[in-house]
């Protein structure tokens, strides 16, 4: 697969990392909105080719593919041109809050034949393959609760991540990751209710959320620019407990423990790059070698989830998802 970066974005560089390890994907071009910045980030590296303009990027007849690493806000609309353009798509998470825009992306991309992705990279992970074979074949007992935390301290108000125009904040940045890794194990919510720390711009700097699954199973996360850097996913059963020290960041370091029966029990998983797994699942998909890990009911879903975070903590009541999911 020939793929083109739409955006010099810092996550690039991961995405680049994995290709080089990857037999499946070839970065072969890069656009920016600034041709002189495309040339330079193309030579520093070593991509072939660079263009100075997304349009332009997305006319080139030699990609088969586009990675879209922009800010959330502007997912939608480059992903509707790439997909316009004939191009498989692979958009950073979270791909919108809104359900309808997953749903319309979604359409054009079966209508066209093509791949839409949603990058969840830590999704292909061992790491995580094996927490959910471990819940689903009963390691825990009966699920009772999950809790998940994703923070890291930023203090830089002008940071894209803060950009309300941008669809910034910790929920989307973050939080989504909370939400993906409780709804893995857990199914999606019935319900959720959210309390948000808000600036002036009106950002999320933290949301503080809990979910309520079927089989009377509650999930509670924490998303934060204002806490420490750190993350874990723990899943709590009626006979034990799963933790994941690095649960979205595995290459951070980590170890995945089961405690069941006053033993405590340290699971190996293999090591892997994410981004390579992740890119090639999209490759093998596009060429229709096997499904798609991520596809439209997943990110659906995780739109759904989101949205009503918002509204919980905007009307500061419990919001029903019952009939939607």
């Amino acid at each position: 697969m020939r793929l083109g970066l739409l955006s010099t974005a810092k996550i690039n560089d991961e995405i680049l990392a994995g290709a080089a390890e990857s037999d499946l994907v070839d970065v072969v071009a890069v656009g920016s909105r600034d041709g002189e910045r495309a040339q330079a980030y193309a030579a520093e590296h070593d991509v072939p080719k660079a263009h100075g303009s997304y349009e332009a990027l997305l006319a080139d007849d030699e990609l088969d593919a586009i990675y879209i690493s922009l800010p959330n806000g502007m997912h939608h609309e480059w992903t509707m041109h790439a997909l316009a353009a004939g191009k498989h798509v692979l958009c950073e998470k979270p791909y919108s809050r809104i359900p309808e825009e997953v749903e319309e992306a979604f359409d054009a991309a079966e209508a066209a034949g093509l791949v839409l992705a949603e990058a969840f990279m830590y999704r292909h992970h061992p790491q995580t393959k094996e927490l959910e074979r471990l819940v689903r074949e009963g390691a825990v007992g009966r699920l009772r609760s999950v809790h998940a935390v994703f923070s890291f301290p930023l203090t830089d108000l002008s940071n894209v991540r803060l950009d309300p125009e941008l669809a910034g904040g910790a929920l989307m940045d973050v939080g989504c990751y909370c939400i993906s890794g409780c709804r893995i194990v857990a199914g999606d919510p019935v319900s959720v209710l959210a309390e948000q720390v808000v600036v002036d711009t009106g950002i999320d700097m933290a949301t503080y959320g809990t979910m309520r699954f079927w089989d009377e199973v509650v999930g509670q996360f924490e998303a934060s620019f204002l806490a420490p850097k750190r993350q874990s996913l723990e899943v709590v059963g009626a006979e034990g407990v799963l933790r994941a020290s690095a649960p979205w960041r595995v290459d951070w370091g980590g170890e995945l423990v089961l405690e069941r029966n006053g033993e405590r029990e340290a699971i190996t998983v293999e090591h892997a790059n994410s981004y390579r797994l992740e890119l090639d699942n999209f490759a093998a998909a596009a060429a229709h070698e096997t499904p798609s890990l991520l596809g439209r009911g997943d990110a659906t879903a995780q739109a759904r989830v989101i949205d009503a975070l918002y509204r919980s903590a905007g009307e500061g009541a419990s919001v029903s998802l019952a009939v939607e999911v």
